[in-house]
């Protein structure tokens, strides 16, 4: 079975269970319509299923490739990429004023859900310049917005973010790439950077890198790094690629998954760069760009998930043994739990743009406070969702699932590496625990408000999914008021349980909500969440809560396995 962009879940989602209707009321994106949001993510379906996901499985057999310094893509990317480009779907949310949409995050989420399910490996393309895009129209001089932005916005370039380098991952603040004033105006750019997606490509004719550097005599660690512009081909003076910079591809990574991808390792010999932002504001302006990116990767998990979930539902009907395999018991577990967390993890996303929407249409600090706590949680779930809906299919194809010949595998393959880019389910915990909490729990408390009163408010209607949600946000809640006593690294030491439960909790919510506006069908998926997912936050509480004098107290030789007396 190929895939199917699910528009009609998204559209459901959008008119019923988050608040977009909010969004499109505000002045900023009255155009964005129920009507206007059905037709695009209809048209934008359409690519994806008819488009995009042909093209998946040659990416994954025939891996972008370096020649002669050169990256060529996999079989019909650049095609595929051209019709992202002409459709505009590259600019859905830019700035009108450079050729974009200007229309809401929660649409453009939407759409990147359905690429990322139908082809993921190229889907990092517009993915990483959409970042780029909002990084420089927040952070960019004029100028520089009026030469890169309309290219980006039309893809006819491609933007990507430098911040990892061999000694400096996590840890952004031990970078070594220099940036020396030419006293011209622009820098010159020297180091190495690793892990850079779609570092380079023959799909645009340029491809524009934002490069974390630092200037001479700045401070160690973050608070002296600054951003810079460093294009492929430096500009002429019609804005047209002219010379070639003084950077190059060193190698592209053999990886486990997302082969289509080219991820570069690159070298910049004196690249002539401009500086993005004042001098040593870099990690303000890359986290604009790196925030984007988050809650992106959080969809791209929700659209491989939705794919790999499309096949193992399609291969179960088929498959007989004993009758079809999708009427055994444990088959169905499996997609039946599969089902309700796709639901909820794109449930959390949505909220997690109609958030950021709001925020940008009122200027309000209550909506921004939401869209940050949403973040990590939307990521997280997002992925880890992905991940295990992947691992899921596998299981359901039985020994099929892992010949490559069913796809099924490349599906996780692929999702992997989303728990771990533009910060890893780990950091995104710690982040959650650490600076989301540090308003007193204000955040996560006006949310755990919003899912009991609504629990309150379907008691009459459906009230077992209400008692139970109600039990479930009530533990949270006390759970979080008992890290707020404690310190950040024994809080940290229960963060990626508690960020589960609580993204748990968030599904529950969406599902309650679907459950009393759709039909039999979200009743009978609310019942399974509330029955077979929700319950395992007891466990992930309990680990959260747990302390840290167990994991302090276990030596590094015993984690080695050696327990010699």
């Amino acid at each position: 079975m190929s895939y199917k962009a699910p528009v009609a879940q998204i559209d459901f989602i959008l008119r019923h269970v988050v608040p977009f209707a909010d969004v499109a009321a505000t002045e900023r994106f009255a155009e964005a319509t129920p009507e206007t949001a059905t037709a695009i993510l209809d048209e934008a379906g359409k690519l994806c299923s008819e488009v995009l996901a042909p093209l998946n499985m040659a990416g994954d057999h025939t891996p972008a490739v370096l020649e002669n310094g050169v990256v060529r893509s996999s079989p019909g990317f650049a095609d595929g990429f051209r019709a992202i480009a002409e459709g505009g779907w590259v600019g859905v949310s830019a700035d009108p004023e450079h050729g974009g949409m200007g229309l809401p995050q929660a649409l453009n989420m939407s759409v990147a859900e359905m690429m990322s399910g139908a082809n993921l490996a190229l889907q990092l393309n517009p993915l990483l310049t959409q970042g780029q895009i909002e990084a420089l129209e927040h952070h960019a001089s004029d100028e520089l917005k009026a030469l890169y932005l309309p290219k980006l916005i039309s893809g006819e370039w491609s933007g990507t973010m430098n911040l990892t380098e061999p000694g400096a991952g996590s840890d952004v603040g031990a970078l070594v790439t220099r940036a020396e004033p030419a006293g011209d105006g622009t820098y010159r750019i020297t180091g190495q950077k690793i892990y850079i997606t779609w570092g380079d490509s023959d799909v645009t004719s340029n491809v524009c890198h934002l490069v974390l550097a630092r200037l001479p005599g700045a401070d160690k660690g973050t608070r002296g790094i600054s951003l810079f512009m460093v294009p492929k081909f430096i500009p002429d003076d019609q804005g047209n690629p002219g010379v070639a910079n003084d950077l190059k591809v060193v190698s592209l990574e053999e990886k486990l998954g997302i082969h289509g991808s080219p991820t570069c390792v690159m070298s910049y010999d004196g690249a002539t760069g401009w500086l993005v932002g004042a001098e040593n504001k870099g990690m303000a302006a890359m986290f604009t760009m790196m925030n984007c990116a988050r809650l992106g990767v959080g969809m791209q998990g929700v659209g491989v998930a939705e794919a790999a979930l499309q096949k193992a539902v399609a291969y179960a009907q088929d498959r007989n043994q004993m009758g079809p395999i999708i009427r055994h018991p444990d088959v169905r577990r499996m997609l039946a739990t599969a089902r309700a967390e796709v639901f909820a993890a794109r449930a959390i996303g949505l909220a997690c743009a109609t958030a950021i929407d709001m925020e940008r249409a009122t200027g309000d600090a209550d909506h921004a406070a939401r869209a940050a706590f949403l973040t990590p949680i939307a990521k997280a779930y997002g992925t880890d969702t992905g991940i295990r809906v992947a691992d899921m299919g596998v299981q359901v194809h039985g020994g099929m699932g892992y010949v490559e010949e069913t796809g099924a595998a490349q599906y996780l393959r692929d999702v992997r590496i989303t728990s771990i880019y533009e910060g890893t389910n780990g950091i995104q915990a710690m982040d959650l625990v650490g600076r989301k909490l540090a308003d007193g729990g204000d955040a996560a408390m006006r949310l755990l408000d919003e899912v009991l009163d609504g629990a309150k408010a379907a008691q009459a209607d459906n009230p077992e999914l209400a008692h139970q949600l109600w039990q479930a946000a009530e533990t949270l809640r006390e759970a979080t008021i008992a890290l707020l006593d404690r310190d950040l690294p024994v809080r940290f030491a229960g963060a990626v349980p508690y960020l589960t439960a609580f993204a748990r909790v968030l599904g529950g919510h969406y599902h309650l909500r679907a459950a009393l506006r759709g039909g039999e069908s979200h009743r009978a998926l609310a019942r399974v969440f509330m029955a077979r997912v929700l319950p395992r936050n007891a466990g992930d509480l309990a680990e959260a809560l747990a302390g840290l004098d167990d994991l302090t107290g276990i030596a590094d030789e015993a984690l080695a396995g050696d327990f010699a007396a």
